[in-house]
């Protein structure tokens, strides 16, 4: 009565009743779980190469990256999309450098090749805060950063004297756009004193500072976009603990499953 009701086939429920999930398909309930787990854990940031590598090293396994995408459709998770950054108005120019880089953003050791920019970060009722980072272009870790109340001079050189006092001595190729604090003379006094070699994009040409407009675009579709910031503190908060995760705990494909901090140890 029951399966004429539901408009089912008696012999498809009673099929049902002595169905029992084969290993694969129990391991696969276990993965999806797991994977969900982890999605949830970042707050959706993770896509499925990011969760193929965590959960291949977890388990040392060596799953192929469409199982997790198969995964992933299944349960209806999608990874954040980053959003376009909008374009700023050219700054007046004093120092200004020629795009040594060249688009070259390759390097074969750390600290050969560093590109910097400034980012800004809303909070509050329309309040604004800066975030200055360098990035090494051998394994796209950030060397130093730093967040402040003011888009400056200070900002800038704080950056990149900070970068300096964890790797003292080092001259490498330092890129940047023309913003007024690249082009000033405090930079340029900067640029004297540590011997380090000036590079900077062409006007209106970002692809030439791809590397770190990719990062910004990829901090803040995994932390940045998800959060709602009411104070200054909120937002160094985040920065701080995003920074942490992204060199030491963000693997990726390019640096072979390692971590920033990880693939430069091997160096």
């Amino acid at each position: 009565m029951l399966c004429k009701l539901a408009g089912v086939a008696r012999s498809a429920y009673y099929k049902w009743l002595k169905w029992k999930p084969s290993i694969r398909e129990l391991e696969i309930l276990s993965l999806a779980k797991e994977v969900k787990l982890r999605y949830d854990k970042r707050k959706g940031i993770l896509g499925y190469r990011q969760i193929c590598i965590q959960m291949n090293r977890k388990l040392k396994k060596n799953f192929n990256k469409k199982r997790y995408y198969r995964i992933m459709r299944a349960l209806g998770l999608k990874a954040v999309i980053r959003r376009k950054r909008p374009n700023y108005l050219k700054a007046s120019e004093m120092h200004v450098a020629e795009n040594v880089m060249n688009r070259e953003f390759c390097a074969d050791s750390p600290n050969r090749k560093w590109c910097t920019d400034v980012t800004e970060l809303k909070y509050g009722n329309g309040r604004k805060a800066y975030l200055s980072a360098i990035l090494d272009l051998y394994d796209n870790s950030v060397v130093s950063w730093v967040l402040s109340h003011s888009n400056n001079n200070k900002l800038v050189i704080d950056t990149v004297q900070k970068a300096y006092k964890r790797n003292p001595g080092v001259a490498p190729l330092l890129h940047s756009d023309r913003g007024f604090q690249y082009t000033s003379h405090a930079y340029n006094r900067l640029q004297v004193k540590h011997h380090f070699t000036k590079s900077m994009s062409r006007v209106s040409r970002c692809l030439d500072n791809q590397p770190i407009e990719r990062f910004w675009g990829t901090l803040k579709a995994e932390s940045y976009y998800l959060t709602k910031y009411e104070t200054y503190e909120d937002v160094l908060h985040d920065v701080r603990n995003y920074m942490r995760y992204y060199n030491r705990y963000r693997y990726t494909e390019r640096l072979n499953g390692l971590s920033p901090m990880e693939y430069r140890r091997t160096a």
